[in-house]
């Protein structure tokens, strides 16, 4: 058995890797679905899409490859987080489409909470703040919602899950009602710092412990797969949440460790090690991972607007065709000019939090162009990576251990213009794998792990692979006067 299959279940597509036993990619397939508005603000899936997709991806990779799925010692998934499923334990009918990560309906309920001063002990116990973002309220709503949904829930016949503990449960035939720490961490009904559910936090929110999934291990078993489904059963022994599994497929295995996703917006973790950080500049408390019943935590802050600024350039400006033209434009815009875009074009992420306000441009002249405007994009990705990043130095001195080198993956890490400038605005050296797939890879090796296929955590750490490292070579006194410019922006767009 010489693969190990990696499901990786996005918010936009579901997509399967096979990595072989030295953790190169033997292949890979994806498959989009759709995504439903019911309402300003609201977002849904059709749960059947979310496995049917994951079915067929499995499938699909298989064939590709050309194997046979006793070749696979075992599956790792890795899934959005946040993402809210309920379902009849009797059937696996779910009861409502899944709620989304991103949707907002919540807002007034977490407001009222936030009114009755009830957020500094949520935020405590789960190191989460009340935001629609998290899982909780979402369950909330769906069980005062459906109609008969709470009575069917106090009788034990309903089960919650976030999708990784949905996607197991069908691919058990219903015989785990399992998750992971890492996505336990995200719903805002567990207890970070005891590594159980908070009976508390479950009472405010009125959501029965009875519907609450097993929380496991992220190496761990997980459960058999059906045997029709892929013709033998197979292990799931790894489980972690997108963000995570991207920390640990960068092997952010030391405290002081920072890693930073870049997609269509921005995560990035830090490593504090065996004790949960507090923060107090709007940061998130959140679990790294848990091996061998020993929590690993770490600092998260969120940005909104990343890629999404690129797509931005070119859907809605239309001045570029691609994103691949933006880094060609930035080189020829006119260094005299400091044009200054703020994307808030949903509001301001970490550690501003301020979803109310809206994009703005500063610094215009006569002579800006789309130049100009393709720069100021891909710095604002840079600026608001430093705004990150000093939140975290401030929470937690011990941030500087990991020797302030920032390991970078997603889509916008392609960009050498962007990485230097982030290498220059943060006056700290940027690292780009060898491997950019460390989501996947980082579901991979938990499994692999787990089946004896994969080296331990400092075997796996040795072979993290550098493709390039960006030192920074701005002047200091050009850095200070950038990074105030933009401060001065961000002040005065908050303001409006």
């Amino acid at each position: 058995m010489t693969y190990v299959m990696a499901i990786d279940q996005g918010t936009t597509s579901s997509r399967a890797i096979l990595f072989d036993q030295a953790l190169n990619i033997a292949a890979s397939a994806q498959e989009e679905f759709p995504q439903y508005f019911p309402s300003s603000g609201w977002v849904e899936h059709d749960p059947s899409d979310l496995w049917s997709t994951v079915a067929a991806t499995c499938r699909a990779v298989i064939e590709k490859a050309g194997i046979d799925a006793g070749e696979i010692a075992a599956i790792g998934i890795t899934n959005q987080r946040e993402t809210t499923l309920i379902w009849e334990k009797a059937t696996g009918k779910p009861v409502h489409n899944a709620i989304v990560w991103q949707d907002r309906r919540t807002a007034p309920l977490c407001a009222e909470l936030r009114e009755a001063g009830h957020e500094p002990m949520v935020t405590e116990r789960t190191g989460l703040l009340l935001d629609p973002y998290f899982s909780g309220t979402k369950v909330r709503y769906i069980l005062e919602n459906v109609e008969g949904a709470r009575e069917r829930a106090e009788r034990g016949e309903l089960l919650f899950g976030t999708v990784d503990t949905y996607l197991i449960w069908r691919m058990t035939g219903g015989r785990e009602h399992v998750t992971d720490a890492t996505n336990a961490a995200r719903t805002l009904l567990f207890n970070i710092a005891e590594g159980r559910w908070d009976e508390e936090v479950c009472r405010l929110l009125d959501v029965p412990l009875s519907m609450l999934p097993e929380v496991r291990d992220c190496a761990s078993d997980f459960g058999m797969t059906r045997a029709d489904l892929f013709g033998r059963e197979i292990p799931i022994l790894g489980v972690a949440g997108d963000q995570q599994a991207a920390t640990v497929g960068q092997a952010c295995f030391q405290p002081g460790m920072l890693k930073s996703t870049y997609g269509t917006g921005c995560f990035a973790l830090l490593n504090t090690g065996d004790a949960p950080v507090a923060s107090k500049n709007r940061l998130l408390t959140t679990i790294a991972y848990q091996l061998d019943g020993k929590r690993t935590y770490a600092l998260e802050g969120s940005i909104f607007i990343a890629g999404a600024v690129v797509q931005w350039l070119r859907d809605g400006l239309k001045i570029i065709r691609e994103a691949g033209e933006t880094q060609p434009l930035a080189e020829e815009a006119d260094a005299e000019q400091d044009v200054v875009l703020v994307p808030a074009f949903t509001g301001l992420g970490a550690p501003y939090w301020n979803a109310e306000c809206r994009g703005a441009i500063y610094g215009l002249t006569r002579n800006s162009g789309p130049a100009e405007l393709a720069r100021a994009a891909l710095e604002s990705v840079g600026y608001q990576t430093r705004d990150l990043l000093e939140a975290m130095k401030a929470d937690w001195p011990g941030s500087a251990d990991g020797g302030n080198v920032l390991r970078v993956d997603g889509g916008m890490t392609a960009s050498d213009w962007t990485m230097q400038f982030l290498a220059d605005i943060l006056g700290a050296p940027v690292d780009r794998p060898r491997v950019l797939e460390t989501t996947a890879m980082g579901a991979a090796w938990l499994a692999g792990m787990r089946a004896g296929v994969y080296p331990d955590q400092a075997g796996f750490a040795e072979s993290w692979a550098l493709d390039r490292r960006f030192e920074p070579t701005m002047a200091p006194e050009l850095q200070a006067r950038k990074v105030d410019k933009w401060k001065k922006a961000v002040t005065a767009t908050l303001q409006v």
